[in-house]
């Protein structure tokens, strides 16, 4: 019988001890906040502490977005001062690190949109599918003035290759499910009305296997793969430079004042009104 916790955002639903789903549920759009930290770091220390679970699947609730950027709203300091997760890495990069290097396989099934920290919690799972129809991927940030943060900067290069990653970060524009794919950005993208049994089957199958062995495959492919911390923490460090500069201060600034975060016309089309507010002005 399946079990569901009620975390506000980020709701586990145990399939089986085995395999478990987490789904994000924070309507309308996904928004990642401050408060939204110790809520996913609650979901990755269950992953980490329980002795059966061999697959988690990462997915949305809400509709057209399965996790969107940070919230602009709340200050600075309440991220900045929250205390160290126990990497000894700020919170977020702390969570996604561990998330990567959890013995636990990840999977990120991605329909609607994965903007910055969407696409950064995408990059954190060991694999990610798509919804070929529906799913959109994209580190914007450069858009708003600032670098990203979550490290994209520090994973994608090993995914998709040096060129292809300076692309999707140095233009922040969207990346739709088929091209993804192509890049290697996602493993593979899939007709919307397949995307569902594909991976729960993926799931199952790998939930059948022997857990120390999963664990050790996924230990092995970790070491030759993976950024360091010092690489995470460098990444994290820049980001929180590069948002308090008065380029990104005008930039969300002027994307607030368009609706950001409020019109789901511009959240959708957000490569659109980043380029609008870096437009000179008009004397």
């Amino acid at each position: 019988m399946m079990k569901s916790n009620e975390n506000q955002e980020f709701k586990i639903t145990r399939v089986s001890p085995d395999y478990w789903r987490v789904t994000i549920d924070h309507p309308p759009f996904n928004i990642f906040g401050p408060q939204s930290i110790p809520m996913l770091n609650s979901v990755v220390t269950e992953i980490e502490s329980d002795p059966k679970v061999k697959v988690v699947v990462f997915d949305s609730a809400t509709p057209g977005f399965f996790q969107t950027h940070f919230d602009f709203i709340p200050p600075l300091e309440t991220t900045t001062g929250m205390p160290p997760g126990s990497t000894g890495l700020p919170p977020l990069p702390d969570i996604f690190v561990r998330l990567t290097r959890s013995s636990v396989v990840t999977i990120a099934k991605i329909r609607g949109r994965a903007s910055g920290v969407g696409s950064e919690l995408a990059l954190a799972c060991d694999m990610r599918f798509a919804s070929r129809e529906k799913a959109v991927l994209s580190q914007f940030e450069i858009g708003a003035g600032f670098t990203p943060g979550g490290g994209p900067m520090v994973r994608l290069p090993r995914l998709i290759g040096r060129g292809r990653a300076l692309e999707v970060m140095l233009s922040g524009n969207d990346y739709p499910g088929d091209i993804a794919e192509r890049y290697g950005y996602v493993n593979r993208a899939l007709p919307d009305a397949e995307l569902d049994e594909f991976v729960d089957t993926l799931a199952r199958r790998i939930a059948s296997f022997d857990k120390e062995s999963l664990a050790d495959i996924k230990q092995m492919v970790n070491a030759s793969t993976l950024p360091s911390n010092v690489e995470v923490a460098a990444e994290w460090s820049s980001f929180i430079t590069s948002v308090q500069r008065p380029a990104a201060q005008r930039a969300v600034t002027k994307l607030m004042e368009l609706g950001l975060q409020k019109n789901p016309e511009v959240e959708i089309h957000l490569p659109k009104y980043t380029g609008e507010v870096n437009l000179p002005d008009k004397k």
